[in-house]
């Protein structure tokens, strides 16, 4: 059975009406009624988000689109747009941008709909025959992303985003939520894994990377899995091809048997394998275990910051979930002995009190 997790945080769904600047929805409200030309519509949180992002329903002449607030103090929805007309010129489904205003930071868009893939995942589901096999559905998406999407001037998965990302481990979540006292031989420790970990990414072929590849962003549409939703696509790069897969495989919210993953990993890179004839099946699983651990660093210093920083409390029990995947290769890359260490014998023995002192 996998291991789900589905305690995303709707509170701020259920008080959206009272954390919403009245401002805000004013102006929005003012934008739709002269974009649609009427006031007879309705409008309803759609789903959170872990950024200044916000999505509502809105329901007008039986059809239901989604509509984007994004500040554009915190928010640039200019990336939106240019990667989804990138994706849907290659027949991605994603959102369809209907309407516009890049000044006040409100998009109207397509409604791919309401079930996310995390919702609908179970052992039959997930990989059973036909439309139900859901992560076959979005590998084959996967795979059209990759070798299709024009990647001409979208930002790289450099040296330096890397380390930024992963320095959020140390930061946010070694630092400020466990409150770890670093020695100087730890902090060496984690500089030198930080490096070999780029350096494993920077070396692997260079394609579409969605960067945000996983269950709670593919959705299912009328179609059952035969063609999944994609969202939040908007801080996509171009950079090392096992990311998006490392991400949907060995997802932050859903956890599959060691075993399964690796078979669907190979299943993956039996597809792809003409395009990369240098490359065997055992070089393409180190960069995909190491791409995790990379990722998954990155992932839970972003859970810690999205608490300490932002209040979302919501994101805090993945944590563990997400580090496990790096203490499940302790016997298999010498290279992260010390990491793996670190991570066993003082986050995970920390990290269950702290967050239920974090919780209210």
């Amino acid at each position: 059975m996998p291991e789900i997790g589905k305690n995303f945080d709707k509170r701020s769904l259920d008080t959206f009406a009272s954390s919403f600047m009245t401002t805000r929805l004013q102006q929005l409200n003012h934008w739709l009624s002269e974009t649609i030309n009427t006031n007879d519509y309705q409008l309803e949180p759609a789903s959170g988000d872990a950024s200044f992002r916000r999505y509502f329903r809105l329901k007008h002449n039986n059809e239901t689109f989604i509509v984007m607030d994004a500040p554009p103090e915190q928010e640039n929805c200019i990336p939106f747009i240019d990667i989804a007309e990138r994706l849907l010129a290659v027949n991605i489904n994603v959102p369809r941008i209907i309407e516009k205003d890049l000044q006040q930071g409100f998009l109207l868009l397509s409604d791919l709909g309401d079930k996310q893939y995390l919702d609908a995942l179970t052992e039959e589901s997930v990989d059973g025959p036909g439309v139900n096999n859901l992560y076959q559905a979005a590998m084959r998406e996967l795979v059209l992303m990759q070798q299709q999407t024009d990647t001409n001037n979208i930002p790289a998965y450099d040296d330096k985003l890397l380390l930024q990302e992963m320095e959020l481990f140390r930061h946010w979540l070694l630092q400020e939520h466990i409150g770890l006292d670093l020695t100087v031989e730890t902090q060496t420790m984690l500089d030198e894994v930080f490096k070999f970990l780029a350096n494993e990414a920077l070396s692997q072929p260079r394609v579409f990377v969605h960067r945000d590849y996983h269950s709670r962003n593919l959705m299912i549409n009328g179609m059952g899995g035969a063609n999944p939703g994609v969202l939040d696509f908007q801080d996509a790069v171009e950079g090392p091809f096992t990311y998006d897969l490392v991400s949907l495989l060995k997802d932050c919210y859903v956890k599959w048997p060691a075993q399964q993953v690796r078979d669907w990993a190979n299943n993956f890179f039996a597809e792809i394998t003409k395009e990369y004839p240098d490359i065997d099946a055992t070089q393409f699983m180190r960069w995909f275990d190491l791409m995790g651990v990379q990722r998954y660093l990155k992932a839970s210093g972003i859970f810690a910051r999205l608490y300490h920083r932002d209040g979302k409390t919501g994101y805090l029990a993945d944590i563990p979930r997400t580090l496990s995947y790096i203490v499940d290769l302790h016997d298999q890359y010498p290279e992260l002995q010390d990491l793996v260490e670190l991570i066993q014998d003082q986050v995970m023995t920390s990290i269950e009190e702290v967050n239920k002192s974090c919780v209210p």
